[in-house]
C-alpha cells in the first residue's frame, strides 16, 4: 500500500515536470507551424527566435535561412515583374493577350490607345473589338499570320497620309490553356524616314550618273563645234562616237531604273528545268550541275531568266575563270534551291551586309540594281535570296523558291 501511495504522489509530479520540460519544444513547433502557414500565404516577414540548443537550434537557424531566401527571391520576382510590366506598358508596340474564349486577358497602354480609344480592354470580346476596327485592320486580323497592312481610305493613300502597321500573332500555353498574343506596331514614321533616305540616295545616284554622262557630252559637243569651225573634220568621228557611247550608257541606266521600279507581279506557270537552263546557256556561259531532267518549277519564266542572267553575269565579272561559274539546282522537301557559283574574289562582311540593298554597288560604273532586282524577283515568287562566301574563294548566290 505504501508503494501505491508513493506512485500516486510522484506520478503527477513526474507528469508536471515532463510537461514543463517539453513546453519550450511545443512552443517552438507551434511557431514553426505558424511561419510555414505564413510562407504558404506569401508572407515571408516572420522568423523564429528561440533559446533552444543542439539540433533544435540548427533547425531554427535553417528555418530562418529558408525564410530569408524565400523573402529575397520574392522581392527579386516582384522587381522583375514590375520591370516587365513597365516595359510592356511603355512599349510602342500594342500587345493584346487573348484567352481560348476570345476574351482579352491583358492589353497594354499602346493597345488601349490604338484599339480602344484609351479605355481598358480587359474582359472585352476580341472579335467584337476586331469588328469595330478599320476595314484594313479587320481584314489583316481575320487573315491571321504576320504581315504589313495600311489603314486609310483612297483619299488618304493618294495624299500619302495613310498609316502602315506590322501585325504578328503568336500562340502559347498559359496555365495549361492555349492563349494568343497579338502584336501591332505602327511603322508609319519609320517607313517615312526610310523613304526619305531612299529618295535622297536615289537622287544622289541619279545626279552622279547624269553628271558623269552629261558633263563629257557637253564638253565633247563644244569641242566638236570648235573642230567644225577649224575644219578639223578628221577628229569629229572620235568625239561623236564618245558622245554616242555616253548617251547610250545614260539610256541604259535610266532603262534599268525604270525596269526595277515597274517590275510587274509574276505570272506563275510550270516551266521545265531542262529547257529553261538551255535558254540560259544560249545567252551566258556556265557549268550546269544537278539539273533535274523531268521536273518543273512554277515561276514567271521571263522574270526568272532575267534574274539568273544578271546573277551569272555578275559571277563572270567577279574575276572568276569562265569554267568556275556554275549553276546548280537542288530539290528540297518543299522548295527548290538554285545556286549560282563562282571562284572570284568573294565579298567582305560589309559588302555582304549591303549587297542586296537597292543602289548599293562596289563597281565603278554599277547602278546597284542587279542584286536588288534579283531579290525583288525572288521575293515576288515567295522565295528568298542569300549571299555566301565559298570555301576556297568565290561566292555562292543561293535562291530558294517554293515547289
Amino acid at each position: 500500500m505504501a508503494w501505491a501511495a508513493a506512485v500516486a504522489i510522484d506520478l503527477p509530479l513526474l507528469v508536471y515536470h515532463v510537461q514543463r520540460l517539453l513546453a519550450p519544444m511545443r512552443s517552438l513547433f507551434r511557431a514553426l507551424a505558424g511561419t510555414v502557414a505564413s510562407y504558404r500565404d506569401g508572407d515571408y516577414n516572420f522568423g523564429l527566435s528561440s533559446n533552444v540548443h543542439g539540433e533544435l537550434a540548427e533547425l531554427v537557424a535553417a528555418h530562418n535561412r529558408l525564410g530569408d531566401t524565400l523573402r529575397e527571391q520574392r522581392q527579386a520576382l516582384v522587381e522583375r515583374e514590375l520591370l516587365l510590366d513597365t516595359m510592356v506598358q511603355n512599349t510602342p508596340v500594342a500587345m493584346v493577350l487573348i484567352d481560348p474564349s476570345q476574351r482579352i486577358v491583358h492589353a497594354n497602354l499602346a493597345a488601349r490607345s490604338m484599339l480602344g480609344g484609351g479605355r481598358r480592354l480587359e474582359g472585352q470580346s476580341f472579335e467584337q473589338l476586331v469588328d469595330n476596327s478599320p476595314a484594313a485592320m479587320r481584314e489583316a486580323l481575320d487573315r491571321g499570320g504576320d504581315g504589313l497592312f495600311t489603314v486609310g481610305d483612297a483619299n488618304d493613300i493618294e495624299h500619302g497620309i495613310e498609316d502602315t502597321y506590322h501585325l504578328s500573332r503568336r500562340q502559347f500555353r498559359l496555365n495549361g490553356r492555349r492563349h494568343e498574343l497579338v502584336l501591332l506596331r505602327l511603322l508609319t514614321a519609320e517607313l517615312r524616314r526610310q523613304e526619305v533616305q531612299t529618295w535622297k540616295k536615289v537622287i544622289r545616284v541619279i545626279s552622279h550618273e547624269l553628271n558623269n554622262s552629261l558633263a563629257p557630252i557637253a564638253s565633247l559637243a563644244h569641242s566638236s563645234a570648235a573642230l567644225l569651225r577649224r575644219g578639223q573634220l578628221e577628229r569629229l568621228p572620235v568625239a561623236l562616237s564618245t558622245i554616242e557611247e555616253r548617251a547610250r550608257h545614260l539610256e541604259g541606266f535610266i532603262r534599268d531604273y525604270a525596269r526595277f521600279a515597274k517590275l510587274p507581279a509574276p505570272r506563275l506557270q510550270p516551266v521545265a528545268w531542262s529547257s529553261f537552263v538551255e535558254r540560259l546557256r544560249s545567252q551566258v556561259e556556265f557549268v550546269a550541275e544537278d539539273i533535274p531532267a523531268d521536273d518543273t518549277v512554277r515561276c514567271d519564266a521571263a522574270q526568272m531568266e532575267q534574274c539568273l542572267i544578271n546573277l551569272l553575269k555578275n559571277a563572270h565579272e567577279s574575276g572568276s575563270p569562265a569554267d568556275g561559274v556554275g549553276l546548280a539546282v537542288r530539290r528540297l522537301p518543299q522548295h527548290w534551291r538554285i545556286d549560282i557559283l563562282d571562284r572570284g574574289t568573294g565579298m567582305n562582311e560589309a559588302v555582304l551586309a549591303n549587297a542586296l540593298l537597292p543602289f548599293y554597288s562596289t563597281k565603278r560604273h554599277g547602278t546597284g540594281l542587279g542584286l536588288a532586282l534579283a531579290r525583288e524577283i525572288a521575293e515576288a515568287h515567295g522565295g528568298r535570296i542569300a549571299l555566301l562566301n565559298r570555301e576556297g574563294g568565290g561566292l555562292c548566290v543561293s535562291m530558294v523558291l517554293p515547289r
